[in-house]
């Protein structure tokens, strides 16, 4: 049963790689993001080199592919092996580039692997003053869920002091990240 796993797997990793559909491509994403979800298939995603592909999928433009890598990732990294690979492949750039997406769910991916990616090591990446000056807007999103993932960040991940250079920077610019739309 263990080896049909894999085999099943490798067959999802092939077909993505050979496909040219856009919907193909989707279709395999989502199930990939989906074996994710479990421990069981840590071993066989890392083997098939499927952290790789989440990663390297963040950067592309269609938005739906980002929406299920990073889903993803969100789902592997709460594995210390996984989590010390993402970290160590510089993955946390790209990620913290999703909280600029107009789509909400890679958004809310986007905070949610940031929180599981910080580590002693990882926090002053994963709490940049960029990073905590979003969540600072995050939090005043309209978005209930939004708003709610963003003040926990703050509150959890950020000390008082970076939420307050964030506060002094943002009424200085206004650029920024801008919010998801609904």
């Amino acid at each position: 049963l263990e080896m049909e796993r894999l085999e099943y797997l490798q067959a999802l990793v092939t077909e993505f790689q050979v496909t040219d559909s856009i919907e193909a491509k989707e279709q395999v994403l989502a199930n990939l993001a989906n074996f994710a979800y479990d421990p069981k298939n840590y071993e066989y995603l890392r083997q098939l080199q499927v952290l790789d592909l989440f990663l390297d999928m963040l950067t592309e433009d269609n938005e739906t592919l980002v929406e299920f890598a990073i889903g993803g990732l969100c789902n592997l990294c709460l594995d210390k092996t996984n989590k010390d690979y993402i970290l160590e492949a510089k993955g946390v750039e790209p990620i913290i580039n999703c909280l600029s997406s107009s789509n909400e769910e890679t958004v809310m991916s986007a905070v949610t692997t940031l929180m599981y990616l910080t580590t002693a090591q990882s926090r002053q990446q994963t709490t940049a003053l960029p990073v905590v000056e979003c969540m600072l807007r995050f939090s005043l999103s309209a978005s209930r869920r939004l708003s709610n993932l963003a003040t926990v960040f703050l509150e959890d991940y950020c000390t008082p002091l970076q939420v307050e250079e964030a506060r002094n920077l943002s009424k200085h610019t206004a650029v920024g990240i801008p919010l998801p739309k609904d």
